[in-house]
């Protein structure tokens, strides 16, 4: 039964990026597409908590967690992408790819749904937890998720009223959670998907199973499509000012300011704001 579900969600997830591909095509709005995706994962992962034969306390935990995460995200970055123009990743994407970029970018979208699945599978191996709730791990799960739910929004909302200001246009934000860290929203991001191994204790095939969720992403956010991308964009457009906030200000864990920013040297993009 399990195969059978997962693999009805695969499906699903297949043609909610097929759509995405093809929106964007319509539209030239990428920004769409990361809309679309955060949707497709809180579908998938509501369908993977109603799925699963854990005790249902859990798969409600489960449910109602995914649904505000994919809500809030898929609402925040549908606003940012309403009236915008391409998302200037995609658009680098897609001038790289030349005559190519219409199967390059179907292709790329079908590695973002096998990703999406990914973290409905940590999901779907917390909900099939058939043990009594709430175990104590549960708790842990339950308040690392709302502090990260929390924290993320927070982190989007001081970056949307920072973006509103006069400076936004040739200074950095560094305010609130965004003193303390470069990305603070793709921290707290991480962090919500790191409590689903703790709902999916005892089953120590499932536990392994659900890591396999904050590992992808952190690698995603820090590595690859996250960071590195963003502060290229940033040193281009702040030059010195971001280069100096790289000095000050962690790129991912949230820690203390650092007092001597760098002043010299080559700029290396490696973090994201």
């Amino acid at each position: 039964m399990d195969f059978i579900n997962l693999v009805s969600i695969a499906v699903g997830l297949f043609v909610a990026m097929t759509a995405a591909w093809a929106i964007q095509r319509m539209t030239g709005a990428s920004g769409w597409i990361d809309t679309i995706w955060s949707l497709a994962v809180g579908i998938g992962g509501i369908a993977a908590a109603l799925l699963a034969d854990g005790a249902f306390e859990r798969r409600m935990m489960v449910l109602v967690l995914v649904a505000l995460w994919s809500l809030r995200l898929t609402g925040h970055i549908g606003a940012r992408t309403r009236g915008a123009g391409e998302d200037p990743r995609y658009a680098k994407l897609i001038e790289e790819w030349g005559n190519k970029a219409s199967l390059r970018l179907f292709l790329f979208l079908q590695i973002q749904a096998v990703a999406a699945f990914v973290l409905v599978l940590a999901l779907y191996a917390a909900a099939t937890n058939t043990a009594p709730w709430p175990a104590f791990l549960d708790l842990i799960c339950l308040v690392i998720a709302i502090v990260a739910l929390s924290g993320e929004a927070t982190a989007d909302l001081q970056l949307s009223r920072f973006r509103k200001t006069p400076q936004a246009k040739t200074e950095v934000c560094e305010t609130g959670l965004w003193a303390y860290s470069r990305h603070p929203n793709y921290f707290f991001e991480w962090l919500f998907w790191c409590a689903w191994p703790l709902a999916a204790l005892p089953s120590p095939v499932w536990a392994i199973v659900s890591l396999l969720a904050p590992i992808m992403m952190y690698w995603l956010l820090v590595h690859v499509s996250g960071i590195p991308p963003l502060e290229e964009h940033m040193l281009k457009s702040r030059g010195e000012k971001f280069r100096a906030l790289q000095g000050r200000v962690n790129a991912f864990f949230p820690g203390p300011r650092k007092s001597s920013p760098i002043t010299q040297g080559p700029i290396t993009p490696g973090a994201s704001t």
